[in-house]
């Protein structure tokens, strides 16, 4: 370290002092001490690598008290909002997990709003005046949508797997296909919940061929007790080529001979064809409805996919399995609270009535027609004029749905492909990211894409001042 960067670090004020301040004690007054405590020790410690790293900020050797409350009261400041940040979604990915996964719908959002800004009747039954359950609040619709269906609901779809095991094959063996013990999202496992469940996992078949005979032989050739068989939906891969799977129906016929339940994660809980909204290659995805119809005893599907409402794992089955579930005490921790079940209802109050399509934005994302979309690109497109070096052009890609639904199917769409002579385009979607809102892009052939399919028309004014900042200021390098 030289002679410089060591005068430097020595003129770095003691935290103690500084807060003795005015304008210290002035932002304690705002803020708290305690938070301030923290913000100061924060950038005293950004401040010393800065120094060892001899990039000293301008500023701070003429007045360190003042650069550094400057420096606290902003950080302060960004901490003071929302650490959870909109962003435009233009990646492509419709149902993006790591953004959100499903946006609720207008009529949702103020649903879980109504419930969160005051008291409900959550748990109250209105006519008796006695206490009331949660669960029915939803079961009514539910039940309009799937007649002879009960239903439950928990926090996630993970979570209502948990219930479903924990409840009717804790203690004894599960039989499961190899080809579905798959991992989900952040290294979750379906082997690792059935665990947690108190289930014995007994893997039958191969991991791209299993027959209805290898659960039979499981059934009938093993020491322990079978509490149920799984079938889970194979998210975010397909195995092709020399492939043989059970139908659901299969094993419910099989559960039904030996009196053993059939739990099915059906993942998504898509209820439409996927083909009749345009997407590529999910001829062979079923429906929710497909899957109830099957007559599995229990099946699970998430409430944030292509259901399109708020996170939430939902239970539909015949009206014992879901007695049993919902007495099982780990039901209470598991289960939704007030604004899950009131974006729920909403959600199902529009696929009841027929307006998801137009309602729903995971449904109307997907739903979009190409020339819509195409046109969107143009216009952003010719309502730019891009500095030199940079190229600026509409091409044609594919959109993904996400979420574990359909994977490897895809949608037509046109996007906006962003490039500029001498940069990288890991620099230019870094830029998009530092937006206010951030934009998030993906990038293909060192361009960057942003994917018209995911921006609504109420955001494409707010990606445009992103662009024309990006690609049309003096110094648009980054």
């Amino acid at each position: 370290m030289s002679e410089s960067q060591s005068e430097a670090l020595a003129q770095l004020p003691a935290v103690g002092r500084l807060l003795e301040t005015e304008r210290f004690r002035s932002l304690a007054d705002r803020f708290g001490r305690p938070l301030v405590t923290t913000a100061l020790r924060a950038e005293i410690s950004d401040l010393r690598r800065a120094v060892r790293a001899a990039a000293v900020p301008a500023g701070l050797s003429r007045d360190p008290e003042t650069w550094l409350a400057a420096a606290v009261e902003s950080r302060l400041d960004r901490a003071a909002g929302p650490d959870l940040r909109r962003v435009i979604n233009a990646t492509g990915v419709v149902v993006h997990t790591n953004l959100g996964r499903a946006p609720l719908s207008e009529r949702a959002a103020q649903a879980v709003f109504r419930a969160a800004s005051g008291y409900s009747d959550l748990e109250f039954d209105l006519a008796s005046g006695a206490r009331g359950s949660r669960q029915e609040h939803l079961g009514g619709l539910f039940e309009a949508m799937f007649p002879g269906r009960a239903s439950a609901v928990t926090g996630n779809a993970a979570g209502g797997v948990l219930l479903a095991l924990d409840t009717l094959a804790a203690g004894k063996d599960v039989v499961v296909s190899r080809g579905e013990l798959v991992e989900i999202g952040d290294s979750f496992r379906i082997p690792d919940i059935l665990k947690k469940s108190g289930a014995r996992l007994v893997e039958v078949g191969t991991t791209n061929r299993t027959r209805i005979d290898d659960y039979r032989r499981a059934i009938t050739g093993n020491e322990g007790e079978v509490g149920a068989l799984l079938k889970v939906h194979q998210s975010n891969f397909r195995i092709v080529g020399f492939t043989e799977a059970a139908s659901t129906a299969d094993l419910v016929s099989l559960g039904a001979e030996f009196k053993i339940p059939v739990i099915e994660d059906f993942g998504s809980g898509n209820l439409q064809p996927l083909p009749e909204l345009g997407v590529d290659g999910a001829g062979d995805e079923p429906t929710l409805a497909d899957r109830v119809a099957s007559g599995a005893d229990l099946v699970i599907f998430s409430g944030d996919k292509l259901f399109g409402g708020p996170q939430a794992g939902i239970l539909l089955g015949t009206p014992e399995a879901i007695r049993t579930c919902r007495r099982n005490p780990l039901a209470r921790a598991l289960r939704p609270d007030k604004m899950a079940i009131a974006g729920l209802q909403a959600t199902l109050w529009s696929h009841l009535t027929g307006r998801a399509s137009r309602e729903i934005p995971v449904i109307r994302a997907i739903a979009r027609p190409l020339e819509e979309i195409a046109a969107a690109a143009e216009r952003l497109r010719d309502s730019l004029e891009p500095a030199s070096g940079w190229t600026v052009g509409v091409v044609a890609e594919a959109s993904r749905i996400g979420g574990g639904a359909a994977p490897g199917a895809g949608l037509p769409t046109r996007c906006l492909a962003l490039s500029r002579a001498g940069a990288e385009a890991e620099a230019i979607r870094r830029r998009l990211l530092r937006n206010e809102p951030p934009v998030v892009a993906r990038i293909v052939d060192d361009r960057v894409l942003l994917d018209l399919r995911t921006v609504p028309p109420e955001e494409q004014d707010e990606l445009l001042a992103a662009l024309k900042a990006l690609v049309e200021g003096a110094d648009s390098s980054g």
